[in-house]
């Protein structure tokens, strides 16, 4: 049995649900899953999935993999994400999320950056042989012991994780869980490069709460999260969120309008977790209209510059509230009131929900020195995004520590109202798609394609900035781009016509 702990964890919110409602409905997957993994779909009640749970807990033990090492995992919005991680936790293990559209050079640097011990993934996503990416990663990570995945036709030297959760086992002696270490390692791109940001379950947890109470989500709620799970942002608007409500969460992997369209209404779903800049479109081409269950909107701003000059929300039926999201360091909630433009941000500490006065301080918005958006409180991991320490320094009396984090994002205070007005993001980075990169980087790999070729980033309404590139032979550039192992976002914006994208 695990130890009880006064704080919880991810975990211990899962087993007090169990122990209520053993038999209600707690996890569905995208009714396009067999397009997806090409595996069914599956629904699965809290007995269920604590069946599935145990098993791939006692198989990351019995694995040798000791406490508190890191696990890596790569998968889809799939049911599949949600019991690995809920899992690796119960053994005491830390999970490191990989993006989905990481290729081996990427997956490489994180899998040695993290000195992570065993990576999980799928056979197949969108028709991504994401098995062999994975071996290929591993066969150069030194730290890797143990390969595992789920789907068909796993390479050799794979094993099967849908295998373990239907095998018998033996329940092993678990460790303890502790609230205050390490539970996920998300991966960040700031001005200092590539950067690892783990959070304990109680940062997790924060964050949950923020989103949670914020939007004033139900007790019991039907949530559709079409999220990729690949960010703190991510995990905490989707899975920590259904574990507060107590309800049912259902995945779509994104994205399938109709298919989306179909599951809410099929489900009859109360809460739709998106990206903000979609929910909007969807809501303008009349979905909202068509799907009358639906009465809360969780929208995500990867480009939270772009919050104040929006479209209004003019729903009466859901109401938005929008999630400011600041790279990997925190985030913020703000409902939009019934005028359905976005809430004024004040600068200093700040509850959840926002306009109740004694409610909880959910964080600490400030303007630094240099004009740019901090960030402080419960959720916001200030050591990950602290400057390093240089050995010639290191013997010499420490500054006053550092109490938040920059987010890097420019921001001033209105005059007239006082409000906090983010301008633009931090400065070299780009976010295309949620991906973060250096937008040094774009010359770099434009001179890896060789002569009269062009590489840059557009902004971009939905995902920030887009990709636009042109090349002597845009075919050639794209396949060249995907040997070198680079991200294929880089690789689909070489499109094969004449004129930039």
């Amino acid at each position: 049995m695990t130890t009880a702990n006064a704080s919880p964890t991810l975990d211990g919110l899962f087993r007090r649900i169990l122990a209520r409602q053993p038999g209600a409905l707690a996890l569905i997957d995208p009714a396009d899953k067999m397009r997806v993994t090409s595996t069914p779909p599956l629904r699965l009640t809290f007995a269920e999935a604590e069946q599935r749970i145990a098993a791939l807990t006692a198989h990351f033990i019995n694995s040798g993999l000791p406490a508190n090492s890191v696990i890596a995992v790569q998968l889809p919005n799939t049911v599949e994400f949600m019991l690995t991680v809920l899992a690796a936790h119960r053994a005491g293990l830390v999970v490191a999320l990989l993006p989905q559209l990481w290729r081996q050079a990427e997956l490489t640097i994180a899998l040695n950056r993290t000195g992570a011990r065993a990576i999980v993934t799928s056979s197949r996503i969108d028709g991504v042989s994401h098995a062999d990416l994975a071996m290929n990663a591993a066969a150069e990570a030194f730290s890797i012991r143990h390969v595992c995945g789920f789907g068909n036709d796993l390479p050799e030297g794979m094993a099967s994780l849908d295998a373990a959760m239907t095998a018998e086992f033996s329940e092993p002696l678990l460790v303890t869980q502790d609230a205050r270490r390490a539970a996920i390692i998300s991966f960040d791109v700031t001005a200092d490069g590539f950067r690892a940001v783990p959070r304990t379950h109680l940062n997790l947890i924060s964050g949950g709460l923020s989103v949670f109470l914020e939007s004033g989500l139900p007790q019991g709620a039907t949530i559709m999260s079409a999220l990729a799970p690949c960010s703190f942002a991510s995990v905490a608007s989707s899975l920590v969120t259904w574990l507060l409500s107590g309800g049912t969460l259902a995945l779509h992997h994104p994205f399938d309008s109709e298919v989306l369209e179909q599951q809410i209404n099929g489900l009859a779903c109360d809460v739709l977790v998106a990206p903000a800049p979609l929910a909007q479109r969807l809501a303008d081409a009349g979905m909202l209209a068509r799907t009358p269950t639906l009465h809360h909107v969780v929208g995500l701003w990867r480009a939270p510059e772009q919050v104040f000059t929006s479209a209004l929300w003019t729903s009466e039926q859901a109401v938005l509230t929008d999630i400011y999201l600041f790279g990997e360091a925190g985030l913020f909630g703000a409902r939009r009131g019934s005028d359905g433009l976005p809430v004024a941000i004040m600068p200093g500490s700040h509850g959840a929900p926002r306009a109740v006065a004694s409610s909880s301080i959910a964080g600490e918005i400030l303007i630094t020195p240099k004009g740019t958006l901090g960030l402080r409180g419960p959720m916001v991991p200030v050591l990950a995004y602290a400057a390093p320490v240089e050995p010639s320094q290191s013997l010499m009396s420490a500054g006053p520590a550092a109490d938040h984090v920059d987010t890097g994002f420019a921001a001033r205070l209105d005059r007239s109202t006082g409000a906090i007005c983010i301008t633009a993001p931090p400065s070299g980075i780009m976010a295309v798609g949620g991906y973060r990169f250096l937008a040094q980087d774009l010359s770099e790999w434009a001179r890896r394609l060789g002569q009269n070729t062009m590489l840059t980033a557009l902004p971009d309404r939905l995902s920030g900035y887009r990709l636009a590139g042109r090349a002597a032979n845009n075919t050639r550039a794209r396949d060249a781009l995907t040997e070198l192992g680079l991200n294929p976002l880089m690789a689909e914006a070489f499109r094969d016509r004449a004129s930039v994208d």
